[in-house]
């Protein structure tokens, strides 16, 4: 039971590092004072996705879904917590859509 909790908070910790990044991204590249651009709705991020880096507005929610947070995790791996930007997901589009549909 530990072991669970623990996984959960590191999961946690992770997150909120990520969110606080392109929060802080956002504000270095003249965005309103919550770090998100205009077009971005209330609760809320934007990730790139694929070869052509196609842009998708998804909701704050999907972080606490863990296929979710997979791609979170390969997205460190392949591109660590540098980006110019913003969030990009290394995966298909396809793949990426399909996905989604299923965590809305």
């Amino acid at each position: 039971m530990m072991i669970i909790k623990s996984n959960k908070l590191a999961q946690s910790a992770v997150l909120k590092k990520i969110l606080k990044r392109f929060s802080s991204l956002g504000k270095k590249h003249g965005y309103e004072d919550d770090g998100l651009p205009p077009d971005v709705p209330k609760g809320h991020f934007a990730v790139y996705v694929g070869e052509n880096r196609s842009r998708y507005i998804v909701p704050i929610s999907f972080l606490s879904h863990p296929e979710f947070q997979c791609l979170l995790r390969r997205a460190e791996e392949e591109f660590g917590f540098t980006h110019n930007m913003g969030l990009t997901i290394p995966c298909e589009e396809v793949v990426f859509r399909s996905l989604t549909s299923m965590l809305r």
